[in-house]
């Protein structure tokens, strides 16, 4: 394997490196210029050359004595220092060490300079040190501009306007920073687990008597006292309690989904390549060459047209022809092999009608194709300002539309295609579109890859973004068995939220999330916020091979009723036979993408129709989201970005682990009358003391404590009803405790 860098890395290395070099430089040359200025500018002014004898007293040398000389002396004064500093910011830029926003960083650097050498010349000019350095401290620049200012608005007018600019100018970042120190506390503060499972009752406050007396008078003071203490002994006593109402804390009304990472960033796009040596126009005289080919095959067979404008893309372009009024577009049709045969061209495909349109139109793959660089298309308006909640981008049409589909709307998506034909890029394309677009609060992804090569990479996100059973080794699920038990967890996991969903009145996942957030439901009952569960399977027809129906089973569930709860599915294949895309999975995968096959039968078993054996590869794809089929360019990201987007993410605080899934056991695929101590759950016992430690005979405890889905908790619950621990149901409410300690329940567990 080569390791050698690309030569833009050892180009980006070496200027990083240069530019650390010119700020220290620079800083050594500006911090000597300070001691040895009056010297070195005599030397100058004599001329450095005109004696041997004559000896330069910076630390720089001649070369740094003349920057400094430009920098502080003739332009800002000491204000210059800040130029250094932007040089190592530069170094830090190039190499990656943190994300720096170079540009706004220069206009800053800029604004300083010259906003701080007009101070110093405007402070230091009622001061000894108005001439220091030739200029001033200032320098020339700052002498010059604050001698105007002085003469236009006067001594007091200037220091107001240099008071007003310093005042404005850190106002919106003070501004900034303050919110985001109150978005951090309001973070810090919300705890879920505060929150009671019943009815609100304040405690009572202090309680203190009203005495009714009023002040006697001077006269008949004794009597009167005399008179109220018959009257107290003879009258009950009056109380009143105060009660204290409990803070209404406005921190507590929402709840924030990124508190546990609220300093997560996304991956920034200068991770991705531009790949700009890569990227080719279809050339004027190719257009013109196809254009008068189409024109004489159609006039070889008396088929007259009146124009056809050509919309060149990535990879093919597409020629819209406008037939003759009285030519049928059969007759168009008929001739598409013909065509073929005259442009001597790969990847045609011809259209009739083209949708929307009263034109025809013939798709030619291009001379040279275009690569279309995943970076490209995330750089993108349509991508940056999109509200999806799912989105993915996938690649380019071929008018260069960006094309990007909603995942949760589509709600799973099946990818087929020949060996080598762009369905692991098209994967990773899709991964990043999501990596780069969600937060891991809101988004967990099940990776599901047999072939233990492609998928391997997206290991490293295990705190962020990755899902997996408790008992798993690893993220990346590769083992059959491990699959179909995942499977069977995420059916789990959708029956556990459909439940939720019942109890809340809900009917999706987003109107549960907007629930919760806003605090109406209540985590001590259950309630808990959903991410988004995205499930990839890479290689579908090894699954089915090996596993058959207990694949399928599953994933025909998650298919059918994923969409409201939030789980939906990829998967890809390189066999797309009728054995493998079944009549189920299509039915239930409406959005599929098809890249080059190798006959018509494997093209109509993916999207219905013999076409995308046509197709050019290396990306080219026929996307069907619907009735019609668009042409699409996939976008292209390599190893090496993924590998940096990946270690951008991983290198971030995480959560404690991966998202776990329910426990799924063999077991749950029986219906046990749980008569005998062999069928009891492993839990079990451990169930029995919590249920008896918490004085709660309450499923959804079971569900919290132990990360249960509904079904194997609510099963729990029926053994410990057999084995007389706790009571029959109650409707909502708590089972009954049957017994009151855990000295007689570790006696009764030991008769069982």
């Amino acid at each position: 394997m080569d390791n050698k860098l690309p030569r833009k890395e050892i180009i980006r290395i070496v200027a990083s490196w240069l530019m650390l070099a010119v700020g220290v430089y620079l800083l050594i040359a500006f911090v000597s210029f300070l001691f040895h200025w009056s010297t070195d500018q005599s030397t100058l002014s004599l001329g450095y050359n005109s004696s041997p004898d004559i000896q330069i007293a910076n630390k720089g040398g001649i070369v740094g004595l003349r920057w400094a000389q430009l920098f502080i002396g003739d332009l800002f004064g000491l204000s210059a220092f800040i130029i250094p500093f932007f040089f190592i910011a530069l170094f830090v830029f190039l190499l990656r060490i943190r994300h720096v926003r170079i540009i706004p960083l220069f206009f800053i650097t800029a604004f300083a300079c010259i906003i701080l050498s007009i101070a110093l010349g405007y402070i230091f000019s009622f001061t000894s040190l108005e001439f220091l350095f030739g200029s001033g401290v200032g320098g020339t620049y700052g002498y010059r501009v604050n001698t105007w200012l002085i003469e236009m608005l006067g001594t007091v007018g200037t220091g107001l306007l240099l008071f007003f600019v310093f005042t404005a100018f850190p106002l919106p970042f003070i501004v900034s920073y303050i919110r985001k120190r109150k978005k951090k506390r309001l973070s810090e503060d919300i705890d879920l687990t505060d929150i009671p499972d019943t009815d609100i009752v304040p405690e009572p406050g202090p309680v203190f008597q009203v005495d009714m007396e009023e002040e006697p008078t001077q006269g008949k003071e004794k009597e009167k006292e005399k008179e109220k203490e018959k009257e107290k002994e003879s009258e009950p006593a009056f109380e009143v309690e105060a009660v204290e109402e409990e803070p209404v804390d406005g921190k507590m009304l929402f709840y924030n989904p990124k508190q546990d990472l609220s300093r997560y960033k996304k991956p920034p796009l200068h991770l991705l390549e531009l790949y700009e040596d890569r990227i080719t126009d279809v050339s004027q005289e190719e257009l013109e060459r196809n254009n008068q080919k189409i024109v004489e095959c159609l006039r070889t067979f008396d088929i007259q047209i009146e124009k056809i404008v050509a919309t060149p893309g990535p990879t093919v372009t597409l020629y819209k022809i406008v037939l003759s009024p009285g030519i049928r577009i059969s007759q168009f049709t008929r001739l598409e092999d013909d065509i073929m045969l005259s442009l001597a061209a790969r990847g045609m495909r011809v259209i009739a009608p083209i949708p929307g349109t009263n034109m025809v139109g013939i798709e030619v793959a291009n001379d040279k194709p275009s690569l279309v660089p995943m970076r490209s298309v995330l750089d993108s308006k349509k991508f940056k300002e999109s509200r999806e909640d799912l989105p993915i981008v996938l690649g380019k049409s071929i008018s260069n539309e960006i094309v990007m589909l909603d995942l949760a709307k589509l709600p799973h998506l099946l990818v087929a295609g020949a060996t080598g034909q762009g369905k692991s890029v098209a994967l990773n394309a899709i991964l990043a579109s999501l990596l780069y677009k969600m937060h891991p609060a809101y988004l967990k992804l099940v990776l599901v890859d047999p072939k233990r090569v492609e998928l391997n990479l997206y290991s490293k996100l295990d705190k962020h973004f990755l899902a997996q059973l408790p008992d798993a080794e690893s993220p990346i699920i590769i083992d059959t068995k491990k699959v179909v038990y995942t499977l069977n967890s995420l059916c789990i996991e959708m029956d556990d939220r459909l439940e939720l969903y019942n109890k809340a009145g809900v009917r999706n996942i987003k109107e549960y999330n907007k629930k919760f957030t806003n605090r109406v439901l209540n985590p001590a009952k259950g309630h808990r916020f959903m991410p988004f569960i995205v499930v990839i399977i890479d290689e579908f027809a090894d699954l089915i091979m090996t596993a058959g129906r207990d694949v399928e089973g599953p994933l025909t569930r998650l298919a059918q009723m994923g969409r409201a709860t939030g789980i939906h599915l990829v998967i890809a294949t390189q066999r797309p036979t009728t054995n493998i895309i079944t009549g189920t999975i299509k039915a239930n995968f409406p959005a599929r993408i098809a890249f080059r096959v190798a006959s018509k039968i494997d093209s109509r078993t993916i999207i219905d129709v013999s076409e995308a054996n046509q197709l050019v590869g290396r990306g080219d794809m026929l996307l069907s989201a619907g009735t019609d089929l668009t042409r699409v360019q996939c976008a292209f990201i390599d190893t090496p970005e993924v590998d940096r987007m990946v270690g951008f993410i991983a290198s971030q605080q995480g959560y404690a682990g991966p998202f776990e899934l329910p426990e799924y056991a063999e077991s749950e695929k029986k219906d046990p009358l749980f008569s005998g101590t062999e069928q009891r759950d492993d839990l079990f016992e451990e169930a029995a003391r919590l249920i008896v430690q918490n004085g709660e005979g309450s499923t959804s405890l079971l569900q919290r404590r132990f990360r249960l889905g509904y079904n194997r908790a609510g099963r729990i619950m029926d053994q410990l009803e057999d084995a007389g621990i706790v009571g029959p149901p109650k409707g909502s409410s708590p089972r009954e405790l049957l017994v009151s300690s855990t000295e007689l329940l570790e006696d009764l567990l030991k008769t069982l």
